[in-house]
């Protein structure tokens, strides 16, 4: 029997087929992952996303271990609310977890990280740590995403008073904090995982059902694991674990954006070694790819090119948007593929065509490539 999250209960009560991810008991859809994934193409669906864990930084030295931590920089970060998107990294330049990270103003830092690294994120970052910081992990707290074109609206009606209109005004990768306006634990974030817009929140556990009805009762649709997953794929959004992991480096992801190069003098951990690869152009192109053939394409399968075994699909699967496989897929370095270039993968022993398109295939309830 893995963890549970407070709203373990409510996915019961509506029949939801649980499996085991990260350690969690978590849903894998409630009877219709097709469903669920056009409900947040089309208007709204949540998830419980309370498997992840939040982890306040906070001390004199917060910003700089983050600066030192991290490979983008919270220097950035100059308003409080502002997130940033980036990877942690060992001292090879591989990936140890990608997160988000805001910062609270005098308040320090809020990290979010993925539940499956939850325990090896937190050892990794005490041991970089020093006695003048706190990590406080926040295991009080649940967390929802509300995601689709109608889900900031939908939810907003829910937030306590204070927040709602705060939470409204908020641009994307931006959080209001309820701590700033009377509405204690409650933090509203305007991010995602499924390319569209919606909000990300966290929230005391004991107030994470009462929530959760609410929004259903208003129309907001239940969303499992799987739909979670088809949503990100065609938001060309990477999944730790299969997109990455720690023996291979953001460039070799197509993360290199999320490297902060400048100013030169940061040293942050795994700089010397991206340093060295980019220098050196080893990196892996890391591409999408439309199946042209029939079939669908799946993890570690072979991409050929020109004939060639030349790199393997990372992530892949039916894009219920577009109606056709697309994939994410790593070719080895020196590997040239260029955008509309052909190719083919190898499903179940034969070769089927593909292309190369550019991510992402879908965001925003419109179809991002061309599928012909």
């Amino acid at each position: 029997m893995g963890l549970h999250t407070p709203l373990f209960d409510d996915h019961l009560s509506l029949n939801a087929r649980m499996v085991p991810f990260g350690g969690w008991d978590m849903p894998l859809h409630y009877g219709s992952q097709l469903d669920e994934h056009l409900a947040v193409r089309a208007r709204a669906g949540m998830f419980d996303v309370s498997h992840m864990r939040a982890v306040d930084v906070t001390g004199d030295g917060a910003r700089d271990f983050l600066r030192r931590l991290l490979a983008n920089d919270v220097a950035r970060l100059q308003e409080p609310g502002k997130a940033l998107y980036s990877c942690m990294l060992n001292p090879d330049g591989g990936v140890l977890d990608d997160l988000i990270v805001y910062f609270l103003g005098a308040d320090g830092y809020r990290v979010v990280v993925n539940a499956a690294t939850t325990d090896t994120d937190l050892a990794w970052m005490q041991a970089q740590a020093d006695a003048t910081l706190n990590l406080r992990p926040r295991a009080d707290l649940a967390m929802i995403a509300i995601q689709g074109p109608a889900a900031r609206e939908l939810t907003a009606r829910h937030l306590p008073a204070a927040l709602a209109a705060p939470a409204l005004a908020l641009k994307p990768f931006y959080a209001a904090s309820g701590a700033a306006v009377g509405a204690g634990d409650w933090f509203v974030a305007r991010t995602g995982y499924t390319g569209e817009d919606g909000f990300e929140i966290l929230l005391p556990a004991d107030q994470a059902s009462a929530l959760w009805r609410a929004l259903a009762a208003d129309g907001v649709v239940p969303c499992g694991l799987g739909a979670r997953d088809t949503l990100r794929l065609e938001a060309g959004m990477n999944l730790y674990g299969q997109d990455m992991d720690a023996t291979v480096t953001p460039l070799d992801s197509g993360l290199g954006w999320t490297i902060a190069w400048e100013p030169a003098d940061r040293d942050f951990i795994g700089r010397n070694a991206l340093t060295v690869q980019r220098a050196a152009g080893t990196f892996s192109p890391f591409v999408g790819l439309l199946l042209t053939g029939r079939g669908v394409l799946r993890g570690h399968q072979p991409v050929l090119v020109r004939g060639q075994e030349a790199g393997t699909v990372t992530s892949g699967g039916y894009g219920p948007t577009l109606e056709r496989s697309i994939a994410l897929a790593r070719l080895r370095p020196g590997t040239r593929l260029d955008l509309g270039e052909t190719c083919a993968v190898e499903i179940r022993g034969k070769p089927v065509a593909a292309r190369r398109v550019a991510p992402p295939f879908a965001r925003q309830g419109a179809i991002r490539i061309d599928l012909d």
